[in-house]
């Protein structure tokens, strides 16, 4: 049977009093999947292509067949704007069907849950903080409420991949089904999922269930992408210097140092620095002939003769509407394909404006924006600077902002300006507007810096092109001028190096990052100990761990692990003992989970003040580990303490610049990242989206990375016994090399000095060859330790919320077996062993 007819008819008449002119692919394979199996099912589309009704069509279409007993439907979203938005689509949709659509979060009044709680039916829109809460204060009528519960549709469920949210999530589901003595179906639906086979078996674990992920035929659309580099001060990459085939060229390496020279450019001896074009570009991690792609500018080129200087669009395989769908695997998408560019200035920046703020300004005025940032303290500044040019130009004010620290009523303000199409305004944000909260149709997406991971390079500009429209991203990439004794590691452009390989490594491969695997989720572990216990009351230490260690998130976790956890929490009074022999909430304990902040497992932005000695500095909302960097008040600055009491961090000034390590999603850059980095300075493909400042910017850093040698070889001397090290590690293999060479190799080497910005490049004075250095630093690797063997000592890593209330043991555990990637490390340091390890 045709999956239209299948539909009941209120869903026939839904679709055609909106004219739909046919289904889309997404809602056709998801109508097979649903209707045809009893599996779980993951639905992977672009955004604005259906999914919610690819999934809610066939679920209310049985529902009308057969009505379910209590709430027959949970539907788990990461933001309550997201409900809210959710909830009016349905609402629509289900009220002639008189199937109820329910909305759970704090914002919604004690007489509708009532009401739910009178007679549950329908679909149930929630939060994982507030199923939290409701599996805490309404245990005992979770049978009666979700006795009937057959679907439970996880709305952004990459969002939820990497980290303890999504964990909390499935252990929620888990708790609840059991409780409620049901088994029901889950769906997911993301944007961006690269390895779905792994984001199906995170989506089924412990419902008893495989996963259906249909396959769809794919067609081109089209994205305009564009990507620019500006100097925060005159002059600019392409303005600074003639770029010819024999020019001088800074950041770049002589064979003993670099010289420094008045103007902050570096002097390089002509005859070795060949120009990009002209190198050998060879290394043992380059990707194979076949894969690496040349694209090309198309013909058509725009009317006003901007040629490659403008903003490129291009076309990237995406769902066909019409396509059949099948069971299976996703297939590949079709190759990208450039279309013509088109790119105009709407607007004139103030004299002496900053360089790429002003390219923002100029490029909003009369367009619905977005300009994404990758910290709530950037996106301050920004918005600030661009509302300074607006005062400055004598126009009304047309930039908003919205970040996770400022209050409900401010965001919601922002976004419901954004949502009538008439107002024209621009909205500064950070991760809050990643996700599908509807702000209306989005016209353009600017990106301030690189972000962390191709995922959320996907979702930011997927924000922008609905209603038939193309996507359209320009990246902003900023830095400062070199300071004329820069060594040569400072002065390669990481972030535009970054978006380049953020951007081709979708291109080229449609990859994006996978489920973090091999965590130890102790944090996690202890919040649903104590949420089980508060919830069910006094229980056996056998049936609390039946309850907890047996959900499958904490598959990893062992079960002397979690006597250990009871022990901790017996003696600091988390939990304590009952007369009878049971173990109840204690009074420490009860303190934590009767607080409302209890239900998220996420850290609350909670600001810090920064400190130099006795004065403060400014505030930040994430304190970095200590010895990471930040910047603030315009410098760089190293934190030696952290306190979380007072919640004070404590530094001190340095030269050099900030990485890209500490952000929404601190330190989480992955190794085929750093690896696709490598490859853009040692390739001379020329990005079509680059524009005039970016590619002039590109070609210097080539030409700098060829004249160093760091092409040919991970280890380059900077002079003397100065060396820099660049390993093309993702974050967590990078810490774990960081941390044999400093507790296990230092002494045998010759360490000093040692230097590390993460997840780019060591440096470190080194009393060995380099040769030398490769094969000590190969048979440390192989040698049988201990993970924990690479902590400090003393070193407890608080990185999760509930870390302050774990035994120190445990942190430690959980940061040496399920953070550090040791296995990735030891994969590069042997390849580097054999290579260069039996040099004479």
């Amino acid at each position: 049977m045709d999956i239209f007819d299948r539909y009941a008819p209120f869903i026939q008449d839904f679709i055609y009093e909106n004219r739909w002119e046919n289904l889309r692919a997404i809602q056709v394979a998801a109508g097979e999947a649903i209707f045809n199996t009893d599996q779980n099912v993951l639905l992977c589309a672009s955004t604005a292509s259906g999914k919610t009704e690819a999934a809610f069509f066939p679920i209310l279409t049985l529902f009308s067949e057969d009505e379910p007993r209590s709430v027959g439907c949970i539907y788990v979203a990461p933001l309550k704007a997201l409900i809210n938005d959710q909830f009016l689509r349905l609402n629509d949709l289900c009220r002639d069907a008189q199937i109820p659509v329910w909305h759970w979060h704090g914002d919604v009044s004690a007489s509708e849950k009532k009401r739910l709680m009178r007679k549950p039916s329908g679909i149930l829109q929630i939060t994982p903080e507030s199923l939290e809460a409701l599996l805490i204060h309404k245990h005992a009528d979770i049978p009666s409420l979700f006795g009937d519960l057959r679907f439970v549709v996880i709305d952004e469920i990459h969002s939820m991949l990497r980290g303890d949210r999504g964990g909390q999530t499935l252990c929620l589901i888990e708790r609840l089904s059991r409780l409620a003595g049901v088994r029901p179906r889950r769906i997911g639906l993301s944007a961006t999922i690269g390895d779905t086979k792994k984001a199906g078996a995170f989506l089924s674990a412990g419902s008893g269930r495989g996963c259906v992920i249909p396959r769809i035929e794919t067609k081109g659309v089209q994205w305009r992408l564009s990507m620019e580099h500006f100097y925060n001060s005159a002059p600019q990459a392409d303005e600074a210097w003639y770029i010819g085939t024999d020019t001088m060229i800074p950041g770049t390496v002589q064979s003993a140092s670099l010289t420094a020279v008045p103007s902050g450019r570096q002097e390089l001896n002509r005859s070795s620095a060949a120009p990009a074009d002209r190198q050998e570009l060879s290394s043992p991690s380059a990707a194979p002939a076949g894969r690496q792609e040349q694209v090309k500018p198309s013909a058509a080129m725009p009317e006003n003769g901007q040629e490659r200087d403008s903003l490129f669009a291009l076309q990237v395989g995406r769902q066909q509407d019409t396509a059949a769908s099948h069971l299976g695997a996703i297939k590949k998408e079709p190759a990208p394909e450039i279309l013509a560019p088109r790119c105009e200035a709407t607007d004139k920046a103030p004299y002496a404006a900053d360089p790429g703020c002003g390219y923002i300004f100029e490029h909003t005025r009369g367009k619905k924006c977005l300009v994404f940032t990758n910290s709530r303290e950037e996106c301050e500044a920004v918005t600030t600077t661009l509302r300074q040019y607006c005062e400055k130009n004598h126009e009304p004010d047309r930039f908003l902002i919205h970040h996770g620290n400022l209050a409900t009523s401010f965001r919601q303000s922002a976004e419901e300006q954004m949502k009538d199409d008439d107002n024209r305004m621009t909205i500064c944000t950070t991760s809050t507007l990643e996700l599908g909260i509807d702000i209306g149709r989005l016209e353009r997406a600017f990106q301030v810096e690189a972000p962390f991971t191709v995922s959320s390079f996907l979702q930011r500009m997927g924000r922008t092109g609905r209603r038939g429209e193309p996507c359209e991203m320009w990246f902003v990439m900023r830095e400062e001028h070199a300071e004329p004794r820069d060594l040569f590691p400072d002065t390669i452009p990481w972030s535009l190096i970054q978006g380049i390989a953020l951007v081709q490594l979708y291109l080229e491969e449609r990859w994006v990052e996978p489920p973090r695997d091999g965590r130890l989720p102790y944090s996690l572990l202890y919040h649903q100990t104590m949420s089980t216990l508060a919830s069910c009351g006094e229980m056996t230490p056998q049936e609390l761990a039946s309850r907890v260690l047996t959900l499958a998130y904490f598959h990893n976790i062992t079960a002397e692990d979690y006597k250990v956890l009871l022990h901790h929490l017996l003696e600091t009074d988390q939990i304590q003992w009952t007369e009878e022999g049971g173990l109840i909430v204690g009074l420490a304990g009860e303190r934590i989970t009767n607080s409302f902040k209890f239900y998220a497992v996420f850290q609350e932005n909670e600001e810090y003040s920064v400190r130099c000695e006795s004065e403060e500095i400014g505030t930040i909302v994430k304190p970095p580990p200590v010895g990471e960097r930040i910047a603030i008040a315009g410098h760089v600055w190293v934190c030696e303490e952290v306190d979380r009491v007072h919640h004070q961090v404590y530094v001190h000034m340095i030269k050099g610049n900030v990485p890209a390590y500490f952000g929404d999603e601190p330190g989480d850059i992955h190794t085929r990242i750093l690896e696709r980095m490598a490859q853009v300075l040692r390739e001379n493909t020329d990005y079509p989206y680059l524009r005039k400042h970016a590619r002039a910017r590109l070609l210097t850093a080539r030409r700098a990375a060829a004249a160093s040698g760091m092409n040919d070889r991970p280890l380059i001397c900077l002079g003397e016994r100065m060396y820099c090290l660049f390993p093309w590690l993702g974050s967590y293999a990078f810490l774990a090399l960081e941390r044999l060479l400093r507790l296990r190799c230092a002494d045998r080497l010759g360490l000093k000095g040692f230097n590390s910005v993460r997840p780019y490049f060591i440096q470190f004075t080194l009393g060995v060859s380099e040769a030398e250095f490769f094969r000590i630093l190969g048979e440390e690797a192989e040698k049988p330790f201990d993970p924990m063997e690479l902590l400090y000592p003393k070193e407890v890593p608080v990185f999760d919320k509930y870390d302050d209330l774990l035994p120190e043991e445990l942190v430690r555990k959980g940061f040496a077996y399920g953070v550090l990637d040791i296995e990735g490390m030891k994969k590069r340091v042997r390849e580097w062993a054999d290579r260069y390890g039996q040099e004479a």
